[in-house]
């Protein structure tokens, strides 16, 4: 499956396709229980909240079906960080990662395929 990713809230008058983020700090998967989570839903539109959530429904048959790993950019209370796992399932409020962590959906930013 070729390398590609949706951009999500793109700065105004960039295309999607032209933004990167800074270097993110990319942490274990063992931590991410510990991380504290905001309420607020980092995207702004509902068009970017749905497809975010199709992404993470593609992720997740991509992590079902042939164990691939995606990148989730996601923001806790301290700021943007990134790991690097398999998606195993969906819910309404989270994404569910191969070890057992969870990642509240309305804190990611981005999940790259």
């Amino acid at each position: 499956m070729p390398g590609w990713c949706v951009q999500l809230d793109s700065p105004p008058n960039l295309s999607p396709m032209n933004i990167s983020y800074p270097q993110l700090a990319l942490v274990e998967k063992s931590i991410i229980a510990g991380l504290n989570f905001p309420l607020q839903d980092v995207l702004k539109s509902a068009e970017n909240m749905n497809q975010r959530r199709s992404d993470a429904e593609r992720a997740m048959l991509l992590g079902n079906n042939y164990k691939g790993k995606v990148k989730i950019i996601f923001e806790d209370k301290l700021g943007m960080k990134q790991v690097e796992t398999t998606i195993w399932s969906v819910t309404e409020k989270y994404v569910l990662l191969k070890t057992g962590m969870q990642i509240p959906l309305h804190r990611i930013h981005e999940i790259r395929i």
